[in-house]
This record gives C-alpha cells, sequence and structure tokens, in this order.
C-alpha cells in the first residue's frame, strides 16, 4: 500500500485517539475538533478496508485490527517525535560553522569588538573569516555570506545593514603636519604626499569631501598606494604621508595624539557594512544570532 501524506497524518490522529479513548480529548490534545478526528478515522478505516474502533455512546475500545495498528506504528512516531526533539539543539543549542567573507576593515571594526562575546554565548558554533578586500563571489567561494559596504553589495544577493554609515577622515602625523603645514581645503591636497588606495577591483580609490553644495573626488598624488590598511596606518603614524580611513579605526590614534584629523569640516559619510548572502539558501541559526548580536552590540554606533 502507498502511504500518502493524508495517510500519515490520519495514523497520527489515530494514535491520539487510542491513547485518550475519547475524540474530545484526542482534539483537545492535538488542537483539532471532535468531528474533524471521526471524519479523519472514517476515511482511515475506508482506506484500510478494516475497522480501527468500537465506539458506543460510553466507550470505546480498539477492535484486534485496531490493537495491530497500534501496536505496529507507535514506535515508528515515537522515532519520528525523537528525532525532531534532536533537531531542537540546532535552535536551544546552536552549532555548526559559519563560513564569512569579509572586508579588512569589516573585520576591524564590526568582527573584532563582537566574535569574543560571540564565541563566550555560542562555544560550539565555529566561524570561518576569510578577510578580502577584492571583489569576489563569496558563494562560489564556499562562504555562507559577506560583509561589504553597502554601495559594493551585488544586486542579486540579500543584504542586510549592519552599521550607520561611516565617516571618513583625512589624518596625519604631527611630524608630517609640521614639515609639511596643515591643508584647509581638498585642493591644498594636491601638494601634499598623500597615501592612494587600491580598491579590490584594482583601481584607485578618489578621496571623497562634502561641505555644504561642495563636493570633491581627487585622485590624490603620493608615491606610496596601499590596499592593507594596517601598512597604511603604519606609514601614516611615521609620518610619511597623509591617509585616508575610516574615522573608527583612526579615533583611538587621534585620542592619543599620534594622529591628528585635518579638513574636518569637509569629512563625507559612506554607506556602512552589509551583509549579503544568497536568497536561494535558508538562513543559517548561526549566522542569524551573529547578525543579531552585531546589531545588539552595535560597535559603530546606532
Amino acid at each position: 500500500m502507498h502511504i500518502s501524506r493524508t495517510d500519515l497524518a490520519d495514523f497520527s490522529y489515530f494514535l491520539a485517539i487510542a491513547k485518550h479513548r475519547s475524540f474530545r480529548r484526542a482534539g483537545l490534545d492535538l488542537g483539532v475538533s471532535a468531528s474533524a478526528l471521526s471524519h479523519s478515522l472514517k476515511g482511515l478505516e475506508t482506506r484500510l478496508g478494516v475497522r480501527l474502533l468500537n465506539r458506543t455512546n460510553r466507550s470505546m475500545t480498539l477492535t484486534a485490527a485496531g490493537e495491530e495498528l497500534l501496536g505496529k506504528i507507535t514506535q515508528p512516531f515515537e522515532v519520528i517525535g525523537s528525532a525532531i526533539e534532536g533537531l531542537n539543539r540546532y535552535r536551544d543549542e546552536p552549532s555548526g560553522r559559519i563560513r564569512l567573507n569579509v572586508l579588512e576593515h569589516a573585520a576591524a571594526m564590526l568582527l573584532g569588538p563582537v566574535l569574543p562575546i560571540f564565541v563566550e554565548l555560542y562555544p560550539d558554533i565555529q566561524i570561518d573569516v576569510a578577510v578580502s578586500n577584492h571583489l569576489v563571489d563569496v558563494i562560489s567561494e564556499g562562504a555562507d555570506a559577506g560583509i561589504r559596504y553597502g554601495g559594493t553589495v551585488p544586486e542579486d544577493m540579500i543584504a542586510q545593514r549592519l552599521s550607520p554609515d561611516i565617516r571618513w577622515v583625512v589624518v596625519g602625523a604631527p611630524v608630517y603636519l609640521e614639515k609639511h603645514g596643515t591643508p584647509t581645503h581638498p585642493s591644498q591636497l594636491m601638494e601634499h604626499h598623500c597615501l592612494r588606495i587600491r580598491l579590490g577591483d584594482g583601481s584607485i580609490y578618489h578621496w571623497e569631501f562634502d561641505r555644504g553644495d561642495e563636493s570633491f573626488a581627487l585622485d590624490v598624488p603620493g608615491a606610496i598606494t596601499f590596499d592593507e590598511t594596517e601598512f597604511g596606518l603604519g606609514l601614516a603614524r611615521r609620518g610619511a604621508a597623509l591617509a585616508y580611513l575610516p574615522e573608527p579605526l583612526v579615533v583611538k590614534l587621534v585620542d592619543t595624539g599620534e594622529l591628528q584629523i585635518v579638513l574636518a569640516d569637509w569629512a563625507s559619510p559612506g554607506p556602512g557594512f552589509h551583509i549579503y548572502y544568497s536568497g536561494r539558501r535558508q538562513l543559517p541559526t548561526a549566522l542569524r544570532l551573529l547578525i543579531d548580536l552585531i546589531r545588539e552590540i552595535r560597535p559603530l554606533g546606532s
């Protein structure tokens, strides 16, 4: 006999009826009406061609066929119930592995503050982070998700914002500013030494500035081009040149006086970080928990 979804549902109803020996009590247990259970049982008996229950106004007993069916299907349904309970650990005690492909800036500013807390909360979740500033197809690279600035997220992906927009600032070491002077307008940068930024697609980033109705995007001059922030920061701290970086990355160095922000009133906001993933995949529980924690901690503010 071919077992259909209707049969499976009716078998589960039969088990509840056999347990309670009452349509009313079984219905309360299952959340369905007694008449629906009676209709289900009649349909099952018709398809099987045997009577499963003897019913009177006062009592309900199993027939011999009903007793045999109860003995045969009770254990398989208990096994299914046990399997479902076993899956609860993925919700109640999340485990598994998250594979992320993230920008260097996202690794430092988002994951750096959050992951120590995350692994403390969810010790059974493993996190595999590939840090890359290159524009790659994160799905083909085997990642569950990627983290990029909002303007660079592929259009065919589902994206969720993880941070507010980020202010980009020009910074220089006191020794550099004492030697070369402090620019007061973005156009004066064309007379300075600047660290040029190579983007993930190989192009050179043009420093952006905004104030009121004025906007500039400058291809600044400089003998050094870099694509790794810590390297650029080290050069700026040694007075090699001015650097253009996200403000959260330099705020501590500014507070200690190792770097100074220049052209502060021209600082330009850039898109915040977004996490993105394929809509064809179900969002893993572990990844959802990480997204929730980033939003709760808000390492870059609200």
